[in-house]
């Protein structure tokens, strides 16, 4: 069976341009942003500069995003970002990188099923899960 392709797209709050930043910060990569008054003339002026895509492609992770448009509701959904593999020390860097400023609720640490595992929300309220695997 051929793979397809699932990417995670993420809605902000009208701080898209700075969280697509932050994680170029982290994971590298070419980002591009589009925003609402460069497609459309006629959207307000209070949207102009909001962002209606971003792309995050080519680092280590791909990312899409945009700006919560005004007639979809805001808020967390039950979706977390997952990261995982071998490598310790990338991943507790990626870890404490994009911890930083928000809440960590699990630190990462040895797990039941043998592997390292942690779980924050970003300060842009973006939950991540951090696995960091034992090879056997």
């Amino acid at each position: 069976m051929e793979k397809i392709t699932l990417n995670a797209y993420l809605l902000f709050d009208g701080n898209c341009r700075e969280a697509m930043e932050f994680y170029q910060q982290i994971f590298g990569g070419e980002l591009q942003m589009m925003t609402f008054g460069q497609v459309d003339d006629s959207c307000p002026a209070a949207k102009k500069d909001s962002i209606m895509h971003a792309s995050l492609m080519g680092g280590e992770v791909d990312l899409m995003a945009s700006d919560n448009p005004e007639d979809k509701p805001s808020g967390k959904g039950n979706i977390s970002l997952a990261l995982s593999g071998y490598d310790e020390e990338k991943l507790r860097k990626r870890f404490s990188d994009l911890s930083m400023g928000g809440n960590i609720f699990m630190h990462l640490e040895k797990q039941i099923w043998g592997d390292l595992y942690g779980a924050f929300t970003d300060k842009f309220g973006i939950d991540w899960m951090v696995n960091i695997g034992t090879k056997k």
